[in-house]
């Protein structure tokens, strides 16, 4: 027998029925989004926090401006404890500077965070990962960039739960997919925003992805980031794509702050080069019709 009553569990706040309840009482005040997805020219970004969860972001570089808050996670390796504790040590090897980079880039008025998980020579663990991320999605950062991924699966459990929770909750990952083809995680969620590259000469475009799970294609093949010591590098990979999609995110947002995370990922598949609508012409019974005659 189900459950009766208003379908909120005691002290939870769990909702899933509106048994005793009708639409005034959950009224929801809409925002339509940008027309066909894209940001207006004058979204920059402004008002929105970016999380980099990554190597660190150099200070004072000149492609990436002013960091509003660092932060490290640290692993006591005689305890075995976690931790996530401010922190002016900057980037480790120049992978989270190059992702900042992109993101100021395309949202030159966000407001740029970063939580280091990686050190030197790009090494990290999934805990750590994990740790990072976890604290970002519990600050209620707008978006988080994760141009990381784990290929141990004993993290995927834990890793798709937060995913989910930051779905609910409005804060937008956007992760990147793995270079080789591999399973790695948190990409493979539908709650997050996953990226690939493509290799179009056009640095503006992103394209949408008829075959899933990867959803979404943006530059990240021979593109310029910045780098350590305020220099600037060629490189490619799935990892440079991704911060521009979430820059792309911080824009609409920056414009439409009440939108939900299925809209945001919505107005990127409505804006995407790929992705063509038009009105089509309507049959007596309801139907589309595609040739006329």
């Amino acid at each position: 027998m189900g459950a009766t009553g208003t379908g909120t569990a005691p002290g939870q706040g769990l909702t899933w029925s509106l048994r005793g309840r009708g639409p005034e009482d959950v009224p929801v005040p809409a925002d339509p989004g940008p027309p066909g997805g894209r940001p207006a020219p004058r979204a920059t970004g402004r008002g929105v926090r970016v999380c980099v969860v990554d190597s660190g972001v150099e200070r004072d570089h000149p492609l990436v401006g002013p960091v509003d808050g660092s932060w490290v996670v640290v692993k006591d390796t005689e305890g075995g404890g976690i931790s996530v504790e401010p922190t002016t040590t900057g980037d480790t090897c120049g992978h989270g500077t190059a992702c900042a980079g992109i993101i100021r880039r395309t949202a030159p008025d966000c407001e740029l965070h970063s939580v280091r998980v990686l050190g030197e020579r790009f090494s990290g663990t999934g805990d750590v990962l994990m740790a990072g991320l976890r604290w970002a999605v519990d600050q209620g950062f707008d978006v988080v960039n994760l141009s990381l991924s784990t290929t141990r699966t004993r993290f995927a459990p834990e890793l798709h739960h937060l995913a989910d929770r930051a779905y609910f909750a409005r804060t937008v990952i956007v992760a990147s997919a793995h270079n080789t083809p591999v399973e790695s995680f948190p990409w493979r969620f539908a709650s997050v925003i996953s990226v690939g590259s493509h290799q179009e000469d056009d640095p503006e475009l992103h394209l949408y992805n008829p075959e899933p799970p990867v959803e979404f294609f943006g530059p990240g093949q021979n593109v310029t980031v910045p780098w350590l010591g305020g220099r600037t590098i060629r490189t490619t990979g799935n990892s440079f794509a991704t911060p521009y999609v979430a820059g792309l995110c911080a824009r609409v947002l920056s414009a439409h702050p009440s939108m939900t995370a299925f809209q945001l990922k919505n107005a990127l598949y409505l804006s995407a080069a790929n992705v063509h609508t038009g009105p089509r012409p309507s049959t007596a019974a309801g139907d589309t019709c595609d040739s006329e005659n």
